[in-house]
This record gives structure tokens, C-alpha cells and sequence, in this order.
């Protein structure tokens, strides 16, 4: 029992990582699992599992996300670009400034990005609350309006995840192999019979990565997707599936990670009354402190796994060390 919770959401690991953990199933990846993460290493090859982050371009869901927008910067009336400092010396500096969105492209979800009207104190009454029994309100504040200063989450911001390195193992998963571009929810068996297909081991302790080749499509679009490739084609895990559900818990993966929108479908197969609208989030980052990340690129990798008979790899995902924030553009590097 903490201060935050008397009771805990069934299925999560609340207080299992301590009163006050706020990185959740990262706290798996010990030094052991880093080592066996080197281990993978064996050619020195790296791919960059980023898309630039302004794909994938235009909008989606309805979200209201925008690609950044780069802005020089300006210093006593001057336009800090191509500028020369003094007629003295030969300097020329350039330095800008940047609106950004931190879940527009590649990405990592926060442990303050999902959470859920809970009946933490047992008192009948359901508060907002995340993951570990933070609160909506006293941890997570929500300002009454869009100010310039707004510090964001006082707890589970993006900058905890950050600071673990996440550095750990990867292991691939290819769904496209077996579903194409066909728009595919793909529960338990399914994801079972891919794995076994492609020789697949998720290990306690892996990142696990799921190619659907989404990424790769809007890569190809230029910037100009259409709402079929965006909204109604590629695969997706069903987060209604309470088998593939378990699966997760059971597996031991600390994130996830996919190269489309969601990892889970959206809308989800079935919509069930007084449950969470995305299951898979609800149960990751909300019970279990599972992160996740979308719109990775991982088309060129996938392809090199295959043409080696490779599924696993040396994984390095830190999100930017931003306070508060709720989620994170990344730059992940994969290397084999």
C-alpha cells in the first residue's frame, strides 16, 4: 500500500517496483540484459529506425498534431543565420528554435500519456489517475488554459525514461511477412503463429518491435498519405484480446515499439461498455508501465534480420530528456 492507492487495477504491477517507481517495466533491463543486448552485436552495422519528423506529413485520426516548424533564431534584430559575428573574423554561426509535437512522427509514449478514471482509494468514487496511483490533477496537472508556461507532468514525464538510457535488446517480429497491407487485428494466435513462423524468442526483459510496413508506405507517399494507407490498411495488434493481453504481462517485454500509428487497432474490434476504448494502451501503460513507441522506421532493418536469419539486435531508444512532457520524438539506433 502507498499514499497514492489503497487499492490497485487488476492485472497491474503497481508498488511492485516501489512506492514511487515512475519507469515502470524498465526497471528489467539490468545490466545483465544490457550485456546480452551487446552480445547481439556482431557485424557493427547501424540503422537509424527513425522517420525525418515531419512524416508522415498532413493529419491523422483527428488528432490535431503538425509536423515542427523551424524558426531562425532572432538576437538584437538579427537573423541568426549565415550571420558574421564581426567584420573582424572570419565566424559565421546559425541557430534556430523549433514548435514541436512531440507525438507527431517517431515516437515514445510517456507514462503520464494514458491513463484512467480509477477507484484507487476504495471509496466508490473513481479518480483520474496513471500509472502507480500518480493523480491527475496533483501529479499530472491539466491547465485551464494553453499557457505559454505550462511545466507539464510533475511525475512519469517522458524525462524519467530518458534518463534509464533505454538500451536494451530488440527483437523483431514481422508482420507484414504475413498479412501484407491488407488492414489485419491480429490477436494472440496470430501473433503466436508469425513468432513461430519466423523463429521468434521474446525474452523478460526484450523490447519488442513489430513490423507492418506502415512506415515504410508513408515513407514512399512523401509527405501527401492518404487516409486509406493512414487509417485503414496495414496490421495491428487486437488490444481486445485478453489471451494476447496476458501474453504481454506474462512475456516480461519492457516496451514496445511498431512502424504504425497505434500498435494496437483503432478503432478496436469490439467496443465493450465501461472498458478502455485502446486495451493494449490501458494495460501498458497504465497498469503496467509498459512504454510505447510508434511510427518507427524499421522496413531496412527488418529486411537485413531477414536476408541473416536474424530476429534479435542491439537496441538504443533514449526519448529527448524533456521535463513534463508526455511524449518524445526518438531517434532509435539499431545495431547488429
Amino acid at each position: 500500500m502507498t499514499a497514492r492507492w489503497t487499492v490497485r487495477p487488476e492485472g497491474s504491477n503497481w508498488g511492485d517496483f516501489g512506492a514511487d517507481d515512475q519507469i515502470g517495466r524498465l526497471n528489467l533491463l539490468t545490466p545483465e540484459r544490457v550485456r546480452r543486448a551487446v552480445a547481439e552485436v556482431r557485424e557493427g552495422r547501424v540503422f537509424c529506425l527513425s522517420m525525418p519528423l515531419d512524416y508522415p506529413g498532413g493529419s491523422y485520426h483527428d488528432l490535431g498534431r503538425k509536423p515542427p516548424r523551424l524558426h531562425p533564431v532572432v538576437r538584437g534584430g538579427r537573423i541568426k543565420y549565415n550571420n558574421r559575428g564581426s567584420d573582424r573574423h572570419p565566424d559565421v554561426s546559425c541557430d534556430d528554435w523549433v514548435e514541436l509535437y512531440t507525438q507527431f512522427s517517431t515516437q515514445w509514449d510517456a507514462l503520464c500519456h494514458i491513463g484512467s478514471a480509477f477507484d484507487a482509494d476504495g471509496d466508490g468514487v473513481a479518480e483520474t489517475v496513471y500509472y502507480n496511483g500518480y493523480r491527475g490533477g496533483e501529479h499530472i496537472p491539466a491547465p485551464a488554459v494553453a499557457e505559454d508556461d505550462f511545466a507539464g507532468a510533475r511525475a512519469l514525464g517522458i524525462e524519467n525514461m530518458a534518463a534509464t538510457g533505454v538500451q536494451g535488446r530488440g527483437v523483431m517480429v514481422d508482420l507484414f511477412a504475413a498479412f501484407g497491407r491488407e488492414r489485419a487485428i491480429v490477436g494472440y494466435d496470430a501473433l503466436m503463429r508469425v513468432m513461430e513462423d519466423g523463429g521468434v524468442t521474446v525474452e523478460e526483459g526484450d523490447m519488442l518491435c513489430l513490423h507492418t510496413g506502415q512506415a515504410s508506405a508513408i515513407l514512399e507517399m512523401g509527405k501527401l498519405p492518404d487516409r486509406e494507407t493512414l487509417e485503414d490498411a496495414f496490421s495491428h495488434l487486437d488490444g481486445r484480446d485478453e489471451r494476447l493481453l496476458r501474453w504481454i504481462d506474462d512475456s516480461g517485454v519492457v516496451a514496445i515499439a511498431a512502424d504504425n500509428f497505434s500498435i494496437e487497432a483503432v478503432p478496436p474490434s469490439a467496443t465493450v461498455e465501461g472498458s478502455a476504448y485502446e486495451g493494449l494502451h490501458e494495460l501498458c501503460i497504465f497498469k503496467l508501465g509498459i512504454h510505447l513507441g510508434e511510427l518507427w522506421s524499421l522496413g531496412a532493418l527488418n529486411a537485413w534480420l531477414k536476408e541473416h536469419g536474424r530476429t534479435r539486435f542491439l537496441l538504443t531508444a533514449p526519448p529527448l530528456r524533456l521535463p513534463g512532457a508526455a511524449g518524445s520524438p526518438v531517434t532509435p539506433v539499431a545495431t547488429v
